[in-house]
């Protein structure tokens, strides 16, 4: 079956409320069988019933009393209809029996297979589920849509060794059959289909007390929770407790369990039942690289929010998913920031997923927050950083304008309003309006309704201490067309002046003049926390710059005013050369984020200009010009008492000083890997592991790629393993290439990790062209391994094709696109190819005057070679 094709909405002339589900898995044959009564409703009179059922086979069919027919399927909409001899009258309700089985797949969807290593040496297997978005359909017959909430009653029958989880406590188990056994789970409260769930296999488990209600972390057996998932289990207690208060809304279910599973999609927030990868859940914060710490805590937090906002209260479609996942991702850095204020996650937001929303929404390709869907196909394709890191950041920016206490006010209204129901967009707003009166539908609406953001071009007019601000729709390939710029945004402009920000300063036409009050100093923006860029004039963005440098901005600014004047820069909106003028500007800069920021702009450049090897070169050099100071200063000694923020700092300028060519970091990172091939572990810090690795097989040959190999293959961790993985795409021999696209879809690699070396490979040419070779000479394997996961499928198309340069490359993808056909993926392929046609443009734009410039700044500066030359 085809399951890239439209998956179609189901007939409303019945409605679900109540299903008694039993399911039993067979972890030897790999299948499973079992029987579902859904109790339904019956809106109109009709004489026949749809529901959603895919890779099933259905047997058995009854509906109360009633005469079935015949049985009909649809496998372009997923669907099953039940014929009947008779109608069924409008106001009754009648019963819908149904037996059914299935294979356990192993494409981590529906109902599938996991495998580990047990304690006796021998592969074992677990039966797990996934249901989002749309693939419960793969485990039992339902009504797979978010609006059709009804109660589950669940039932697991297994071996009587094994484990059973769902989302409930267990109500009763027995045994039924010698070595079997059947388990009972309480009714759950009214919920979608998408967040049922059940586990069935060998685990083990550690258990807290610290909050009302049970919260336990299972993993497979053999794996020491002890040292590994206490971290997590208790995080999870404490955030649960947090949002208790925070959204005055008590968590309703009786009992809360998380599960660390090795193969998984990333991690599913189903209710009072949550499934990780292990590693995003399993962490020995003694000697895991402690950026995995802060993914740990934000991953767990974001599916915990997801209790509240998703579970409790769901969109009534998947046009609205960022109601769920925006408010999930937005919740996650508020409590993390409660959590660990010491970290500065604020600060990190603002280099992070501020960026990443409006990188994507440049493209002409993005779409709205509220996006309307042509097609069930498209579903999977919306879980991206316009739902997630967009859809937070217009809730940051409605916080700011209401005030943080205000609009939670209006959260929990929302949320009262609407538990155990759906919502739309619309519901969200009438709350927000009644908790602080204003009109934020009338506020919000072109935000969440259009696509893309603008950008405000500013103007100085001295003789009346005025600024002239115009909107336009910013586009990341700079050529905005008449019919796409007709949107006006409501803009805070957050005026900064040397004294105050002025919040009440607002946009709302085209254009507009404002008064500043003396031009020496002036930013727009104030803390990043509008969704829009701005442009200055040259003059202005080097005073900014200037200002910066003395310290006169917070770090919010900083980042946010490097970010922009890249994204302006690779757009044309500004020279890039000013761009690497204003980064000189903060070479002395003391802040970890600002430092992250400047990095990724340079790393953009690097991008595009990638098959341009004399200005790669040249980036280099004037990037070890900025970064090898401050990294000496540092130093890349991890000590037991540096912060949280000093590891990362420590960490991110060694990574580049040694991936740049600072010859001593360098000599430190082979000593640190002549000590680790020889075995011993300690010779390299966690937090620096991904680092020495990287450089090793950027330099390295097939003996140094056979040790990292075998790391992965044996390391202790799930973290350990994942950063060698990633090393494996460093590499950039043609054969090394070769070997590690030839392992992306054999079991060396789990599915769950094939982005993992991908999105290394495609940061140097061989690893690009590598990829798309892959890609393309497997294009049936590709497309039949992946397409039961349309959300891994979309993930590979993009990292295959987006790293590209050139109109020649860009038209080839098109050209073998046209063959083989777009459909589950083609949102995700128009933006790989805009983001093409930006890195195209901007190299046909701005490399000659970088060329030249950077010619420039290395006749004046002797450090050209290595930081040995260095003058300061």
């Amino acid at each position: 079956m085809d399951t890239m094709m439209g998956l179609g909405r189901l007939p409303t002339n019945v409605r679900p409320t109540h299903y008694d589900l039993t399911l039993e898995p067979d972890l030897k044959a790999f299948r499973f069988r079992g029987s579902v009564k859904i109790r339904l409703e019956v809106l109109e009179e009709t004489t026949s019933v749809t529901l959603h059922a895919v890779d099933l086979a259905i047997h058995d069919v009854g509906v109360s009393s009633l005469q079935v027919a015949s049985l009909s399927h649809n496998k372009d909409k997923q669907t099953v209809t039940v014929h009947l001899t008779e109608p069924l009258p409008a106001g009754e309700t009648t019963c819908l029996s149904l037996r059914f089985e299935g294979a356990l797949n192993d494409s981590m969807a529906g109902f599938y297979r996991s495998s580990f290593t047990h304690p006796d040496g021998k592969k074992h297997f677990l039966a797990v589920s996934q249901m989002e978005p749309t693939d419960a359909r793969r485990a039992f017959p339902c009504f797979d849509e978010p609006a059709l909430k009804a109660t589950f009653a669940v039932i697991l029958v297994a071996a009587d060794h094994l484990t059973c989880l769902s989302n409930m406590d267990v109500k009763s188990e027995r045994s039924i059959e010698p070595a079997k056994k059947e388990v009972v789970f309480n009714t759950t409260p009214p919920m979608s289909t998408y967040f049922v769930a059940f586990l069935v296999g060998e685990l083990t488990v550690i258990e807290t007390d610290i909050y009302r209600i049970p919260v336990r972390l299972f993993a497979t057996v053999g794996t020491d929770l002890d040292r590994l998932g206490l971290f997590a289990l208790e995080l999870t207690a404490r955030t649960l407790a947090f949002y208790d208060e925070e959204l005055v809304s008590p968590f309703p279910l009786p009992k809360m369990d998380i599960v660390a599973v090795p193969d998984f999609v990333g991690a599913m927030e189903n209710w009072g039942l949550i499934i990780y990868r292990e590693a995003d859940l399993l962490i020995d914060l003694d000697v895991s690289p402690i950026i995995s710490k802060q993914r740990v805590v934000l991953l767990v937090q974001h599916e915990l929010a997801h209790q509240w906002f998703g579970n409790l209260v769901t969109m009534e479609y998947w046009d609205g998913l960022w109601l769920n996942e925006g408010f999930a991702t937005w919740m996650a850095w508020y409590a993390c920031d409660a959590f660990y204020p010491e970290w500065g996650v604020w600060q990190m937001y603002v280099a992070e997923k501020l960026q990443r929303g409006l990188t994507l929404d440049a493209l002409r390709s993005s779409h709205p927050i509220q996006v309307p869907l042509r097609g069930g196909d498209e579903i999977g394709q919306i879980f991206d950083d316009i739902s997630y890191a967009k859809g937070a950041c217009v809730l940051r920016m409605i916080a700011g304008a209401l005030g943080e206490e205000v609009f939670l006010q209006g959260v929990r209204l929302y949320l009262r309003r609407h538990a155990y129901g759906n919502e739309t967009t619309e519901d969200l707003w009438a709350a927000l309006t009644e908790a602080s009166g204003q009109d934020v539908g009338k506020m919000m609406l072109a935000w969440t309704r259009e696509s893309g953001f603008p950008v405000l071009t500013v103007t100085e007019d001295a003789a009346t201490d005025t600024i002239h601000v115009k909107q336009t729709r910013f586009l990341a390939t700079g050529d905005v067309q008449p019919g796409e710029d007709n949107t006006i945004y409501p803009i805070s402009l957050g005026l900064r002046t040397t004294n105050s920000v002025a919040t009440d300063l607002m946009l709302t036409a085209r254009e507009g003049t404002f008064p500043v009050g003396g031009l020496g100093f002036f930013k727009l923006n104030a803390n990043h926390i509008g969704f829009y860029r701005t442009a200055y004039s040259p003059d202005q963005l080097k005073k900014l710059g200037e200002t910066a440098a003395r310290g006169s901005l917070t770090v919010e600014d900083r980042v946010g005013l490097i970010a922009d004047a890249a994204a302006l820069a690779a757009a044309g909106y500004q020279q890039t050369t000013d761009v690497l003028s204003l980064l000189k500007t903060f070479k002395s800069e003391t802040k970890f984020v600002v430092w992250k920021q400047m990095l990724s702009s340079i790393a953009a450049m690097h991008a595009a200009w990638v098959h341009v090897p004399e200005t790669q070169s040249a980036l280099q050099a004037f990037e070890r010009y900025l970064v090898s100071d401050k990294a000496h200063e540092l130093g890349w000694t991890i000590d037991d008492d540096d912060s949280h923020v000093v590891r990362q700092f420590k960490t991110l300028l060694f990574e580049r000083a040694v991936l740049i060519g600072d010859k001593t970091a360098q000599q430190a990172a082979q000593k640190m890997f002549a000590g680790f091939r020889t075995g011993e572990r300690s010779a390299i810090h966690p937090d620096l592991r991904a680092t020495v690795f990287a450089y090793t097989l950027q330099n390295g040959g097939e003996s140094e790629y056979n040790i990292i190999l075998e790391e992965y293959r044996t390391a202790p961790t799930s973290d350990d393993r994942i950063t060698a993985l990633a090393a494996l795409g460093h590499a950039r021999d043609p054969q090394l290439v070769e070997r590690t696209t030839s392992m992306l879809l054999s079991e060396e690699i789990r599915l769950q990790d094939i982005q993992v070396p991908m999105t290394t490979l495609r940061t140097h040419p061989n690893g690009i062209s590598g990829l798309w070779r892959w890609m393309t000479q497997n294009w049936p394997v590709v497309k039949q391994r992946l397409s039961s996961g349309l959300v891994v499928l979309t993930l590979v198309i993009g990292l295959c094709t987006s790293r590209f340069t050139t109109d020649e490359q860009r038209e080839e993808v098109e050209f073998f696109f046209r063959k083989n056909g777009t459909e589950g993926f083609d949102k995700a392929l128009q933006q790989s190819l805009d983001e093409v046609r930006t890195k195209t443009r901007w190299v046909e734009r701005d490399g000659e005057d970088v060329r030249k410039w950077l010619e420039r700044f290395q006749g004046r500066n002797t450090f050209w070679g290595s930081r040995s030359c260095i003058v300061s």
